[in-house]
């Protein structure tokens, strides 16, 4: 019987997978296989053994994309514009990436200037101003062809509004080139702004072939062992079938780290806790994102690797400070760590895999967080003395002995990564000490406790599957689609019937994508002026100009009652909602204590307890300082924190 939906996310350093069928949740963790992240997939299955055969959905979060935007290892493409705009990727928004910094580029265009072409046409704000130049489209198309190019991202003025014209040109490229990508901006991304629809729209073509081939060699895979075809995860929050996200490729840029929101979003409604501040830090990296009122806030104001990416994400904010982030000293004989990761292969100079700098891992290992010869995802066993060799190592450099290397290594990554939280509260207007900090990833529970002291936040709650949540995320996680229409007017001409029919208009395009969808109405809204919008809920026409005002204030602070209101966008989100395990938590049967072992806080030995969070159930109690050991994951409790198992399995701590 297919009872089972499985959710498999890949991160860069681990693979982790969560199987639910009929209540119950299995877990995996396997190190991930940077070569062919489909292999680590299909080993996390196996892993788990979970019977292919029961298995009626498979969910994936990957980071294909995202790899091949920050190595520039995408397809070699070409853009076709109007003539006179041809370099408006290289132009961009003329902001320096460091103001200061005279020797600081911005990262180099997607799309070299040999490889942009132009045709003769002219779309304005009206309609057709000059007609498509058929000689001029058939030298461009010859061009491409000559050029040998895996995709073409078609890109004309106006085309968000007219895109007669951009079509045509598409048209003639997928004629004359069948196995070529064609990405075109009107279909990518149907709003105003050059810059940022020319660079989504690039990005979107110079990932396509790589994410096809990556997604085809998958679906063979999945075929082979009998589950079947992947759906993908967004970087909206929701999955889409292979194809769909082939189509979209810019779509699925924040693929991974869009399922630990959504996951981080449903285990804190499950407990009470609708506002939150998630953080997931990993092997590789850290992501935050906040949750309001339950639900994972999105923008369209992305830039990843340098590239503006303006499509729905959620908004997560990544700092390069993860379990395998590396540990040295600067020019100044400054202890830093990152941006540079040890990942899976060789790993932390713990992992006795030829790592010989230490990483964050290595210090959290010495300062007894982690258990010496504790396993990891199966293949991995700690060695700490293999960490206090290269904490000495680092320490001659820096003048330091190995105890205040690993201490100097956890206060470092935890500035960085409370600065990533501010970025994703006080700088969006939410005020942290209102908001629960719900850690997850294998090293968040690890810091959470330092983290929310640091940001007066009261409440830390640690999930059971913890370790694995992104996956547990992609496993409930909806379909999903997105669709915008440009609708530039000043809110008071807006005519409510015209309003209403386009979002007919997207609506019924979503009930030809997908089975029975469920709809949420969005609009982008601005002052008259403003160069930038917000995007608020949008039911009802009578309430956007209130809801932008209350927006606005959220977000800036100030609101101006009296200052006219433009319309920008027509936003829809379309989702199928997928049933959702309720999750529960037998009561304890004996003791959970495992024994106790030195850990150092604050420069301190102490012998603290540690807790087997298998052996603990609802309303199992712990007291800081005391270590809690979780299938894939450990948490470390601070002095003066104390806390207990609540009814779905989450530990709940609170500053006392």
């Amino acid at each position: 019987m297919s009872d089972t939906r499985l959710g498999v996310d890949v991160g860069g350093t681990f693979t982790d997978l969560v199987a639910l069928s009929e209540g119950r949740l299995v877990t995996a963790k396997v190190p991930s296989t940077p070569r062919d992240q489909s292999a680590g997939v299909m080993n996390a299955i196996e892993t788990s053994e979970v019977e292919p055969g029961s298995v009626f959905a498979l969910a994936h979060g990957m980071t294909v994309a995202t790899n091949a935007l920050l190595e520039r290892r995408g397809a070699r493409t070409a853009l076709v514009t109007t003539e006179g705009f041809r370099d408006v990727l290289e132009i961009a928004r003329q902001n320096r990436p460091s103001l200061y910094d005279l020797t600081m580029d911005r990262p180099p265009s997607l799309v070299p200037r040999e490889l942009r072409f132009t045709v003769k046409e002219r779309m304005g704000p009206r309609g057709e101003i000059l007609a498509l130049d058929e000689s001029s489209l058939e030298e461009a198309v010859s061009a491409v062809e000559e050029a040998e190019v895996e995709a073409v991202a078609v890109c004309l003025l106006f085309a968000f509004a007219h895109p007669e014209h951009e079509r045509r040109v598409g048209e003639a490229l997928r004629e004359a080139l069948p196995g070529v990508h064609v990405s075109l901006s009107s279909e990518v991304l149907p709003e105003f702004r050059e810059y940022e629809r020319f660079s989504t729209t690039a990005a979107d073509a110079y990932l396509s072939p790589r994410l096809a081939t990556y997604l085809g060699n998958l679906s063979s895979k999945a075929e082979e062992v009998g589950t079947p075809g992947p759906l993908i995860m967004q970087s909206s929050g929701g999955v889409v079938r292979v194809e769909d996200a082939i189509a979209d490729a810019a779509g699925c840029l924040l693929s991974g780290p869009a399922g630990g929101v959504v996951g981080a979003a449903y285990v804190g409604s499950l407990g009470g806790y609708e506002n939150l501040l998630t953080f997931d830090m990993g092997g590789t990296s850290t992501d935050v994102a906040p949750i309001v009122d339950g639900e994972a806030q999105t923008t369209t104001e992305t830039v990843v690797a340098g590239v503006p990416i303006k499509l729905p994400m959620v908004d997560v904010h990544t700092v390069s400070a993860g379990g395998g982030s590396i540990a040295w000293a600067d020019a100044g004989g400054a202890l830093r760590v990152g941006p540079h990761s040890a990942g899976a292969e060789p790993g932390p100079a713990a992992y006795g895999k030829g790592g010989e700098e230490p990483a964050v891992t290595d210090a959290n290992l010495f300062l007894g967080y982690l258990a010496n010869e504790a396993e990891l995802g199966g293949e991995v066993t700690l060695r700490r003395e293999l960490s206090e060799e290269a904490l000495e190592s680092l320490g001659e450099e820096v003048g330091l002995d190995a105890l205040e290397v690993a201490l100097g290594i956890v206060r470092v990554a935890n500035a960085e990564m409370a600065r990533a939280l501010r970025v994703i509260s006080v700088e969006r207007g939410l005020d942290p000490r209102e908001f629960a900090l719900l850690a997850f990833g294998g090293a968040g529970g690890m810091h959470a406790c330092s983290l929310a002291e640091e940001l007066g936040i009261e409440t830390v709650l640690i999930p059971r599957a913890g370790g694995v949540l992104s996956a547990l995320g992609l496993a409930i996680s909806d379909l999903r689609r997105d669709y915008v229409r440009p609708y530039l007017t000043g809110l008071a001409e807006v005519d409510e019937g015209e309003f209403e029919e386009r979002f007919r208009d997207m609506e019924n395009t979503a009930a030809e994508d997908l089975e029975g969808p469920e709809y949420t109405r969005r609009a982008d809204l601005r002052y008259q002026g403003q160069s930038f919008e917000l995007t608020v809920e949008a039911e009802a026409l009578e309430k956007l100009e209130e809801r932008f005002h209350a927006a606005h204030e959220q977000r800036y602070g100030y609101r101006m009652d009296d200052e006219s209101v433009d319309l920008v966008n027509l936003r829809l989100i379309a989702t199928v909602p997928v049933e959702k395990p309720e999750l529960s938590e037998q009561p304890a049967e004996g003791e959970a204590k495992s024994g106790y072992r030195e850990a150092n806080f604050d420069g301190e030995w102490q012998e603290v307890p540690v807790f087997d969070r298998d052996e603990m159930g609802e309303s199992s109690e712990v007291t800081g300082p005391a270590v809690v050991e979780f299938k894939e994951s450990t948490c470390v409790v601070r002095p003066g924190w104390r806390g207990a198992i609540d009814g779905v399995g989450t530990l709940v701590l609170e500053k006392r």
